[in-house]
Order: C-alpha cells, then sequence, then structure tokens
C-alpha cells in the first residue's frame, strides 16, 4: 500500500496504483474521502462504474483483481455498475494494441457477454463468486449498446466536440501508430469517448480500470462535466505479471490461469510462479495478512497458490490440489485423488504420441507437443515419452492414465 493512500480505508487501498484527483481538500469533486463521507451522510451509495468488453470467452485471475475491488464497494454497501460493452466491442479497445482490431459481430459479442457473466457468479450464491449477483442494490448490469446504438448524428458531433486531435494522438497507442507510419482508423478514435460517455449515461461516481486505462477514464470525466455531471474519480490497479513473471498474464501468451481452471492445474500453476511474483499475487487476489508471512519463500508460495485456489474453487479442493500436486512431483500418481479428466472420444486411432498430447490440449499445436516430448517434458503415468511417434493402438491403451505435460499441465484419460 502507498503511503499517499493511508487516510483511505484498506479494502480501498490495498493493491491501489492511482486514484485520481487526490486532493486533501473538503471537495468532494476533488478528495474521495470526501466523496465517501457525503455518500455516507445522505445515504446514497456510490455508483461504481467498471466497463468490460467482451471481446473474449475467458476471465483469467488477472482480470480478476478489477472484479475483486468491485466486490469490495459491493461489500461496502455501494452500487456496481458493470457495464457490458456490447457496442464498444465492437470497434475494440485500441488501448495496448499495435494495428487495428477486427470487429466483432452483435452475436459474438452477446455470446462473449453471456459466458463472463456466467465466470462472474451470475446465479451462483454470493459467497462462491466474484461478485454479488443478488443482494439488492449492489449490481446493475447495463449494455452500452441501449445507449450508444441510437446515437444521432448531432449527438456524435457533441461528443467529437469535447475533443482533439492532438488529444487523441497524445494517447501512447496512437502516438507510436502514427509515428511508425502504422493506420489507425477513424472510428478507433470513437472509442474513448463512447466509453467516456457511458459515465455520462449511469451518472458515475467512481470508474475501475487497468493502470492502462487513464485516457479513458479522463475522457469519462471531461464528458461528464461537458454534460453538467459531478466529475467520476479514476481508480487504476496493476495490471497482474503473469506466469513467465515477464509478460502481462494473456490467454494468448499461454501464461495464464483462468479462473474455471480445476483446483488442481490451478494449484499447479501458481506454485511455480517466479519468487518475486509471489507477494505482488497475494497483495492483489488475495486478503492475506501481509504483515505475518513466514520468512521462508517455499511456504508462503504454497500459502499463495492454496489461498488463491481456495477463493475459487473452496478450501477443501484446494487442500486436495496442494496434496495432489505433491503426489505428482514425488511421483505417487496411484494415490491422487481428483485430477481433471479428457475423453480421447476426438481422438482418431491408431494415434502417436506428439498426435494424441495435442488432441487432448495439453500442447498448442503437434509441432509444440514433438518439441515438449523430445525436450523430456512429457509423462504418460510417471514414465518418461521420448519418441514423438510412439504408437498407441487403441483407447484402452490410455484410457485410465495420467499424461503430464511439464509441471503444469495434467489430465487422466477418460472414455
Amino acid at each position: 500500500m502507498l503511503d499517499k493512500f493511508n487516510e483511505l480505508p484498506d479494502w480501498i487501498s490495498r493493491g491501489l496504483e492511482d486514484l485520481f484527483p487526490h486532493n486533501y481538500s473538503e471537495d468532494s469533486d476533488q478528495s474521495f474521502i470526501k466523496r465517501l463521507e457525503l455518500a455516507s451522510k445522505e445515504k446514497k451509495p456510490l455508483r461504481v462504474k467498471l466497463g468490460i468488453d467482451p471481446t473474449g470467452t475467458d476471465i483469467h485471475i488477472g482480470h480478476s483483481i478489477l472484479f475483486r475491488k468491485l466486490r469490495a464497494f459491493q461489500d461496502a454497501g455501494h452500487t456496481a455498475v458493470l457495464i457490458i460493452g456490447d457496442f464498444t466491442a465492437r470497434i475494440g479497445d485500441p488501448t495496448g494494441k499495435s494495428k487495428t482490431r477486427i470487429q466483432l459481430s452483435k452475436d459474438e459479442v452477446e455470446s462473449n457477454a453471456l459466458n463472463y457473466l456466467e465466470q462472474l457468479g451470475l446465479g451462483k450464491d454470493p459467497k462462491n463468486s466474484l461478485l454479488d449477483f443478488t443482494t439488492h442494490g449492489r449490481l446493475e448490469i447495463r449494455r452500452n449498446s441501449d445507449w450508444l446504438e441510437n446515437l444521432n448524428l448531432s449527438k456524435v458531433i457533441e461528443l467529437l466536440s469535447n475533443s482533439t486531435v492532438g488529444q487523441m494522438l497524445a494517447k501512447e497507442d496512437f502516438s507510436n501508430r502514427y509515428k511508425s507510419g502504422t493506420p489507425i482508423s477513424l472510428h478507433e478514435f470513437l472509442y474513448p469517448l463512447l466509453q467516456g460517455y457511458d459515465s455520462v449515461a449511469i451518472n458515475s461516481d467512481l470508474e475501475l480500470g487497468g493502470t492502462d486505462q487513464k485516457f479513458n477514464i479522463t475522457m469519462g470525466r471531461d464528458l461528464q462535466r461537458a454534460f453538467g455531471q459531478k466529475p467520476q474519480f479514476g481508480m487504476l490497479l496493476p495490471i497482474l505479471v503473469g506466469l513467465d513473471g515477464t509478460q502481462k498474464m494473456s490467454k494468448s501468451l499461454d501464461n495464464f490461469v483462468g479462473i474455471n481452471e480445476d483446483s488442481l492445474s490451478m494449484y499447479s500453476k501458481l506454485e511455480k510462479v517466479p519468487d518475486d511474483l509471489v507477494y505482488s499475487y497475494l497483495n492483489l487476489l488475495t486478503n492475506e495478512n501481509l504483515k505475518g508471512l513466514s520468512s521462508n519463500p517455499r511456504e508462503v508460495q504454497k500459502l499463495m497458490a492454496l489461498t488463491i485456489t481456495s477463493n475459487f474453487n473452496g478450501v477443501e479442493a484446494a487442500r486436495k490440489a496442494q496434496s495432489n500436486s505433491e503426489k505428482l512431483v514425488f511421483g505417487t500418481q496411484d494415490l491422487l485423488e481428483e485430477i481433471p479428466e479428457a475423453s480421447v472420444s476426438k481422438v482418431n486411432f491408431p494415434a502417436k504420441a506428439f498426435y494424441l498430447v495435442s488432441k487432448m490440449g495439453l500442447c498448442s499445436s503437434s509441432s509444440d507437443a514433438r518439441r515438449q516430448i523430445l525436450g523430456g517434458g512429457v509423462r504418460i503415468d510417471g514414465e518418461k515419452i521420448i519418441d514423438p511417434n510412439l504408437q498407441f493402438e487403441t483407447p484402452d491403451d490410455v484410457i485410465g492414465k495420467i499424461i503430464q505435460v511439464g509441471k503444469k499441465k495434467f489430465l487422466r484419460v477418460s472414455s
């Protein structure tokens, strides 16, 4: 926690990277603590905005940092306004992109949105979900197509008049593309304006975002002023570094942990996180007391893996995963309790080892499976496979066996 946020409650300041504006003032437009006090005095919960563009299908633990903070505001009695960017997702956020994103169809976006909501806890007990979907007044789910799809040209021109080309090109991603001669489509300039207009449409008091979202959140503040509203505060949280220890967590980089992964896969990935990331994972992904940690780095790492796995899969499943992980390490697979299963129904037999491993989803491609096998990273029931062309004649040759790739990926083969 940074010293400059000491006056804020720990549930707000934990993991906080930036809060703007952040002034020691009596003005509730400049001091967030004063905005909180005003909300309490008037018995009017803050409206806390978090927008998600459902351009993919899966949520990983890096995404959960923002949802955990949103849940903290829910638990404190405030109203979470979750904006499904079903309209803006068709444009795609240009932040962090070196070229124009492919636009998605309306049906693709809606399918992804429903998938996201289920992962966040739709239909589940609040005790077992990232967000509270059931307590009255704690959550609004809004789709920004409700107000963006039918904007007329005069309103679009009004929005455009509140920004300049210079402001847009000051945005790092646009600036880099402009300097390198990479095309920037005009519709991409609309994205931060439309996302900012979301804050106007829902009358946001506070917007949560990653550290790469400051430009977009600031645009929301500017537009709220232009439309006569009290400007929202911006609260930025860190972007989680992935399992490789270098790049941000991303499914495309295969350095992620999905929030719906089985407990054994989740635990096994987390206990291999590089030592220098363990503290930040505990800080950002748990409520663990950081002042009483063991002096033994390995014990702290195991605590982190166990706690995060418990948060998503329950304490009992996490403890079984910890036990099973140790059995895998020591080669006692026959004593494993619960392990993820995958069917061979889509595998055509006879099947060579590299094809089997790839088809079971343990490697990204057949060539990757070959490399893993040749590198000694593949085991079947604890026995190392060194020939990628080793052939299995029928499903019975592998059903019931455990295939392991590296130290993080494994499954039991089922029929």
